[in-house]
């Protein structure tokens, strides 16, 4: 029986949620999204939605096919069974345009830590991020594995509007902005990339659980790409 405790809790009509814990962790995400994972594979009847969160999965469920006591049942056998492989993750090649206009707050990032503003950057694209949820805006990537050295509390007064694409710091996380939008985090820099398009086939290009990289590039590459209405990075499996 895997070691990570749950609980089931009804929270609406047609939905419960799994929780895992309190704390933001790799370990206990993995459990998350690989619940998502046998929950999908096992077509569970009933079942309408998944929404994976840090430490949490909320299912949806159609009450005229299934019963609540039935899906928990159901969940409970799930969550008991040993844990298998895992299952192969997509790991996204993201490029940035650090600083400057499109990283406002580079500079005084920098400076609070002691570090050049080129060292902020070198840790930033040295690091594997794992998509730990997709929430707040459609498409916002929360991302989980940031340089201690970059751990940074959020603004004390938020700004109203935050370019998409915006990637920024916030606490111990970093995030890919999708949409233009309010924030309190710290902008480092902005990315061609669209990871919500409500006109593509798949509108959210990030699920939870993919991992990202991020690679330092120009302005006028930047300018570029951003220009290309169907540019997607480069991803491959692991």
């Amino acid at each position: 029986m895997n070691e990570i405790p749950w609980r089931i809790l009804p929270i609406a009509d047609q939905a419960v949620t799994v929780d895992f814990g309190d704390v933001i962790d790799e370990v206990i995400n993995a459990r998350v999204t690989a619940l998502a994972s046998r929950v999908r594979q096992g077509a569970v009847a009933g079942v309408t939605s998944l929404v994976p969160t840090y430490r949490a999965l909320t299912v949806g469920y159609d009450s005229t096919k299934t019963q609540q006591s039935a899906l928990v049942a159901t969940l409970n056998v799930l969550l008991s069974q040993p844990d298998g492989e895992a299952d192969p993750v997509k790991i996204w090649t993201i490029p940035v345009n650090y600083g400057g206009a499109q990283g406002v707050d580079l500079e005084w990032l920098a400076q609070t830590h002691r570090v050049s503003p080129q060292e902020v950057v070198e840790r930033h694209v040295a690091g594997s991020y794992r998509v730990y949820m997709i929430g707040f805006m459609p498409g916002f990537a929360y991302l989980g594995g940031l340089d201690p050295l970059l751990h940074t509390s959020r603004r004390e007064s938020p700004r109203l509007k935050v370019p998409a694409g915006s990637i920024s710091i916030g606490g111990m996380q970093t995030a890919v902005g999708s949409v233009e939008a309010p924030s309190g985090w710290h902008l480092i820099g902005r990315t061609p990339v669209r990871s919500f398009a409500p006109e593509r086939a798949e509108p959210f290009l990030f699920s939870a659980g993919d991992r990202i990289c991020f690679t330092a590039i120009g302005v006028e590459e930047y300018t570029h790409l951003q220009a290309k209405t169907d540019y997607l990075p480069e991803w491959t499996w692991q």
